[in-house]
C-alpha cells in the first residue's frame, strides 16, 4: 500500500528539524571530505532521498518548488549536505526515464541513492547484449554513499556516428579515486569514479539526446507530471536551492556574531552601530532576495510546464539556465558582502562564515551553474543566434 505523501510544508519542516544535526556535523564533513553516516541516515529518515522516486516504489514524486525549498532549508545547516541531497535528486529523476524493468531493479533498494554526471568523459563500444565502457568521471558528489551511478559516455560504433549515451551501473562495478582535495564543498565527497572494461546491458542504456529532449522509455511514468520536462530545466531547478540556503546561512551567521563584534581600530564598540554595517546588511539581503526570485521563477516554470505538458520553447530553455546562473550570482554576492564584513576572525575553520563563503563560490564554478556561461547562452538566443550547446 502506498504510504501517505508528506506535503511541501511538512518536508520543509523536516529539513528545519535537521539543522542542529547538519550544523553539528558540518565541520567534521569538511575535515574528512565526506558526509558522516549520521547525516546520511538523518536525511534518509526524513525522506529526502524519496523526493524524485516514483509513487509506486514508495516515493513522493515531489514537485520542483518543493525541491528548491527543501534544499534551501538544508543549506542553512550545511551546504555540502544540501548540495549532495540535490545531486541525488537529478540522477534519480534520470533513472525514471529508463524502462520500467530497470527501475524495478534500481528502486528495489530502500532510499536508493544514485549519483551521476552529465559529462561524457568515457568511451563505450557495442558488444553482444549491451556495451563495454572505459573511462573516468570527476566531481561525483555523493559517490561514497551511493548504490548506483548514472554515467555518460560516447558510444563509438564503426557503422554509425559517435553518439553520447546515458547508462546506469552499480557502484560496486566502479573504482573510486579519492581525489577530492578542494577549497569548497569539501564535505560532498565528490570523488572520481573509473570504469574498466565494464559491461552494461542494453536495457540500462539510453541515448542522451532522447533524455535531454524529454523522451522517456518508461511506460509507468508517462502520466506523471514531474517526469515530463526535458532534463536540463529539471537539473537546473533541482540544484538551485542550495545557493539560497547558503545566502540565508551567511546572514544568520553574521547576525549571530554581530552583537559581540567591534570594528577594530575604530571607536565603534559594536559593529551593529556602524552605518556601514547597515548598508552591508541591506545590500546583502536584497541580493539574497533577488536570488530567491530567480530560483522560484525557475522552479515555477518547470512545474507549470510539467502540469500543462506543453513543449518548451528555445527561449524558455535558455531562460531556465539564465535563472539558475542569476540565482547563483546574487547568492554568491550576498555571501561575499557579509563575509567581507565579518573581519579577520572569520577565517578560522571553526567559524561557519568561512565554509559558507567557500561553498557558495565552489557552486558558482560548476559548469551548469556558472553565471557568465548561462548569461551568454541566454543572450545568444535573445539576439537571434543558435545556442552553442546541446545542454538545454
Amino acid at each position: 500500500m502506498q504510504t501517505a505523501v508528506p506535503t511541501r510544508e511538512q518536508l520543509v519542516q523536516r529539513a528545519a528539524d535537521l539543522l542542529p544535526v547538519l550544523r553539528r556535523n558540518a565541520e567534521w564533513a569538511e575535515q574528512h571530505r565526506r558526509l558522516p553516516d549520521e547525516t546520511i541516515e538523518a536525511l534518509a529518515a526524513a525522506g529526502f532521498f524519496k523526493l524524485r522516486t516514483p509513487l509506486r516504489y514508495g516515493g513522493y514524486e515531489a514537485d520542483t518548488r518543493t525541491l528548491v525549498e527543501v534544499a534551501a532549508e538544508l543549506g542553512r545547516g550545511d551546504g555540502a549536505s544540501s548540495w549532495t541531497t540535490s545531486v541525488f535528486w537529478i540522477p534519480t529523476w534520470m533513472a525514471c526515464q529508463f524502462p520500467d524493468e530497470v527501475q524495478d531493479e534500481v528502486f528495489a533498494t530502500p532510499d536508493v541513492r544514485i549519483c551521476g554526471t552529465l559529462s561524457p568523459t568515457a568511451m563505450a563500444t557495442p558488444t553482444a547484449g549491451g556495451i563495454v565502457v572505459n573511462g573516468k568521471w570527476g566531481f561525483i558528489s555523493g559517490a561514497l554513499h551511493s548504490h548506483w551511478q548514472e554515467i555518460i559516455a560516447v558510444l563509438v560504433d564503426g557503422d554509425n556516428e559517435p553518439m553520447p549515451i546515458m547508462a546506469l551501473v552499480p557502484m560496486a562495478d566502479l573504482h573510486v579515486v579519492d581525489d577530492w582535495h578542494t577549497s569548497g564543498l569539501r564535505g560532498t565527497g565528490s570523488v572520481s569514479t573509473v570504469a574498466e572494461e565494464l559491461f552494461v546491458p542494453a536495457a540500462r542504456v539510453l541515448p542522451l539526446g532522447a533524455v535531454l529532449q524529454g523522451q522517456s522509455a518508461s511506460h509507468h511514468n508517462a502520466d506523471s507530471a514531474i517526469y515530463r520536462p526535458p532534463l536540463l530545466p529539471v537539473a537546473s531547478a533541482s540544484s538551485v536551492g542550495t545557493v539560497l540556503g547558503l545566502a540565508r546561512a551567511a546572514q544568520e551567521t553574521f547576525l549571530e556574531r554581530l552583537p559581540d563584534r567591534k570594528i577594530t581600530y575604530t571607536d565603534y564598540a559594536s559593529q551593529g552601530e556602524a552605518p556601514l554595517t547597515h548598508l552591508q546588511l541591506a545590500d546583502a539581503t536584497m541580493r539574497a532576495d533577488e536570488a530567491e526570485f530567480h530560483a522560484l521563477r525557475l522552479a515555477d516554470l518547470v512545474d507549470a510546464k510539467a502540469v500543462d505538458g506543453s513543449d518548451w520553447s528555445l527561449l524558455e530553455r535558455t531562460r531556465a539556465r539564465a535563472d539558475l546562473g542569476a540565482a547563483g550570482r546574487r547568492a554568491r554576492e550576498s555571501v561575499e558582502i557579509l563575509a567581507a564584513a565579518s573581519g579577520g576572525s572569520s577565517i578560522y575553520s571553526s567559524v561557519p562564515m568561512r565554509r559558507i563563503l567557500h561553498d557558495v563560490q565552489a557552486v558558482g564554478l560548476h559548469a551548469l551553474m556558472n553565471p557568465d556561461t548561462n548569461a551568454e547562452l541566454h543572450g545568444r538566443v535573445l539576439a537571434g543566434l543558435a545556442p552553442n550547446t546541446l545542454y538545454l
